[in-house]
């Protein structure tokens, strides 16, 4: 995530050479792209933690620091 992002709400994800927008909530990509093999990985940890998504992107926007959310297992 960047401070003061743009809406909608979203986060960015970089796989070797390619980078993608998630969008939080829907998973759908945005602006880029992932081969699939990293971006299943992506959107399956976005669900999981669609909520701390929400709330980091609003301390984001807010120009405060992201917190951590952890990795799949």
């Amino acid at each position: 995530m960047y401070f003061y992002d743009h809406d909608p709400l979203h986060f960015h994800a970089e796989y070797a050479e390619y980078h993608a927008a998630i969008a939080i909530g829907s998973n759908a990509v945005l602006v880029g792209s992932l081969p699939g093999r990293a971006l299943k990985p992506v959107t399956e940890w976005a669900s999981l933690h669609r909520e701390e998504l929400e709330a980091d992107w609003q301390r984001a926007r807010d120009g405060g620091p992201p917190g951590p959310i952890d990795p799949l297992p």
